[in-house]
Order: C-alpha cells, then sequence, then structure tokens
C-alpha cells in the first residue's frame, strides 16, 4: 500500500512536470490540486509518500495552509526537522494565527532536541487556542527539555483538566520522570495511559520499559512479546537487564524512544 503511493505520488509529478507526447512545453495544461478523496487516500500512506504529495500539493498552492502543515508533519516523521521547521513557518507567514502551524514548529523543535526555539511557537498556540490540550501537552515537553521542570508539570496539570486521563499527556509526564530517575513514579501514569481504550504501541512499549526498570521483568516480558517481534523483544530486554544491574551506578536511563533508534 505504502509503496504503491509512493510510487503514486511520484507518477503525479513527473506527470505534472512533463508535456505529452507530441506538445511543447507551453500548451501542456496545468496540473491540477488533488481532489478531497486522493488528499484523504494519502493521509494512510508512509511518511515518504505524503511528503512527495504534499510538497506538490504546496508547490501548486503555496497558499494552501492544509498542504504546508501535512508538509511539515511528513518531514518531521522522516526526521528533516529544519525542513519540517520551514515548511510550518511557511504557513504562518500566510496564517499568522494557524495553530496546527504553530504546533508542527514545536514539535518539529523539540524532536530534533532544541525545544527552546519551538517554545514561543507553542506558547502562542496555546494562547489562540485555550481550550485545546495539545499545546499544553507539548509544552510540558518543551518545558520539560529545557530544564523548567515546575512549568512543564503545570502545563501537563493544564492540559489533564481539559482532556482528564488523555493517555498522550499522561505519558509525556511519565518519561519525563524516566528521563529524571524516577521510574517508580511514573509506573501508575503509564499503567493509565496503557490501559486507555487509545493508547498506542508506544505507550505500552515504555509501560515495559518502566516495568523493567522497577524489577518487574516478567510482566515486562509478557507485553514486550505480545507486541514486538522476538528479536527486538529480545534486544529491549537484554538492555533492560543491564540497566537493572547496573543500579546506581549510571545515569538516568534513556528514553524508549532512543533505545529502539527512533
Amino acid at each position: 500500500m505504502s509503496r504503491k503511493l509512493t510510487l503514486a505520488a511520484t507518477a503525479l509529478i513527473l506527470a505534472a512536470a512533463a508535456p505529452a507526447f507530441g506538445q511543447e512545453t507551453s500548451t501542456a495544461p496545468a496540473a491540477a490540486p488533488a481532489t478531497a478523496e486522493q488528499r484523504a487516500a494519502y493521509e494512510r500512506a508512509d511518511p515518504l509518500a505524503r511528503s512527495v504529495f504534499w510538497a506538490r500539493e504546496a508547490d501548486l498552492n503555496p497558499a494552501d495552509p492544509v498542504a504546508g502543515v501535512r508538509l511539515a508533519e511528513a518531514l518531521r516523521e522522516m526526521g528533516r526537522h529544519d525542513q519540517a521547521v520551514e515548511a510550518a513557518q511557511n504557513v504562518l507567514m500566510i496564517q499568522p494565527g494557524n495553530v496546527e502551524a504553530m504546533l508542527e514548529v514545536g514539535r518539529a523543535h523539540i524532536a530534533r532536541g532544541q525545544a527552546f526555539y519551538g517554545v514561543e511557537a507553542l506558547e502562542q498556540a496555546r494562547d489562540a487556542a485555550p481550550n485545546d490540550w495539545r499545546p499544553l501537552s507539548l509544552l510540558g515537553v518543551a518545558y520539560q527539555q529545557v530544564r523548567r521542570p515546575a512549568d512543564a508539570q503545570a502545563a501537563w496539570t493544564a492540559a489533564l483538566a481539559l482532556s482528564p486521563e488523555n493517555p498522550k499527556v499522561l505519558s509525556n509526564m511519565a518519561m519525563a520522570m524516566v528521563a529524571g530517575g524516577d521510574s517508580a513514579n511514573a509506573e501508575p501514569l503509564l499503567r493509565r495511559a496503557a490501559a486507555h481504550p487509545d493508547a498506542t504501541l508506544q505507550m505500552r512499549q515504555n509501560l515495559a520499559l518502566v516495568l523493567g526498570l522497577n524489577g518487574n521483568r516478567a510482566e515486562a516480558e509478557q507485553i514486550l512479546r505480545r507486541h514486538l517481534p522476538p528479536e527486538q523483544a529480545d534486544q529491549n530486554l537484554q538492555w533492560l537487564g543491564e540497566q537493572v544491574g547496573a543500579g546506581s551506578q549510571t545515569a538516568a536511563p534513556r528514553t524508549w524512544e532512543s533505545l529502539s533508534g527512533r
């Protein structure tokens, strides 16, 4: 599916760029933006296919904020963080109040380890959308990354007030505790997040990480064996064993994202 969509996206660009056989370039019809159905189909594609597709849409209409935001999202998921920031900021040049673009600026800076540069955009998003929990949740991550733990906790508390038991907020809070060496207090938060109907695979893996660090290897292994291929589960269990065996001589453990190379 993803491979086909990638090829389709490339074909769309080539078709738009090349003149028909026997025609001069000046007489080739102008490329048309994708239909709503085509856009919806690409939402299910992989990041590479989406980046090609949305780059084409943004080129056809640079004032299209949806294309710019979706392009930023795809680039961020591919690890092209600087380009993601640029794509989101291009949207903000046209629509300074676009909350989705502000969030993408913040996400991209957080993902590249430079959350300081995303705080302003996230604070603007928080002020522009006071009933939206997402800017607050991301601000908690950003504040934690720039060593403002009190502000991070305040942001997450406010996010949970707007969206009680939100698994993304709970997971963000817990992993901040893990990064600070407090896996004991992180465990109940991750149990709540993993039990939520909207819990993701990453949240369940985060719970396994914390359970292993807290000495509950049996339950951690049960989760990993259920959700990961055997080789990856073995790798993660080995890492957990090394962390627990090293005990207090090690620094605060890495997050599960860094463990799995994400």
